[in-house]
């Protein structure tokens, strides 16, 4: 036998230094335990209240959309404003300043630029409802799986169960 190694057949005698650490190691994990390691709040969420929206100061409450929208209107109208008192202006040192023509041609911008706006729009509205050309090129036997499969993955250990549809 090798002098280093203990006897396997002679017994240790446990000495009270040892047993007290055995006992508080013991006791540490009966406290770890006992000690919940998780918390529930059953407390019932309070309910959304049905109060009308308080107005504030300033621009009127409206959505983002419509706030752009108001927004790019202002900004065409007083872009445009320019542009017709130079028309305006021109057709009366001409002499030529009859009110329809002058509305005609004060007119003209704003509708040309409704016109390509919806153009753009309905262009936009296309290109979006059009799926994807997708090219696939399989060589040899192809299989289509096109099952759904519901999962779910829930514990600190997750399990995952994968139910296939019926």
């Amino acid at each position: 036998m090798n002098a280093n190694l203990p006897d396997p057949t002679q017994t240790v005698a446990p000495t009270p230094a040892i047993d007290d650490q055995a006992q508080r190691l013991i006791a540490a994990v009966n406290d770890a335990m006992a000690t919940p390691t998780h918390y529930r709040d059953e407390t019932p969420v309070p309910a959304i209240g049905n109060a009308l929206p308080v107005p504030q100061p300033g621009r009127p409450p409206m959505s983002q959309r419509a706030t752009d929208a108001s927004a790019l209107m202002l900004s065409a109208g007083l872009a445009s404003l320019p542009l017709g008192a130079a028309a305006t202006g021109i057709l009366w040192a001409s002499g030529n300043a009859d009110p329809v023509v002058i509305a005609v041609i004060c007119a003209a911008p704003t509708t040309l630029v409704l016109a390509l706006s919806r153009l753009m729009k309905r262009t936009r509205e296309t290109v979006q409802a059009a799926p994807p050309v997708i090219h696939q090129h399989y060589s040899g036997t192809v299989v289509q799986d096109q099952r759904t499969v519901n999962t779910t993955t829930r514990g600190v250990w997750a399990h995952t169960r994968n139910q296939l549809p019926k």
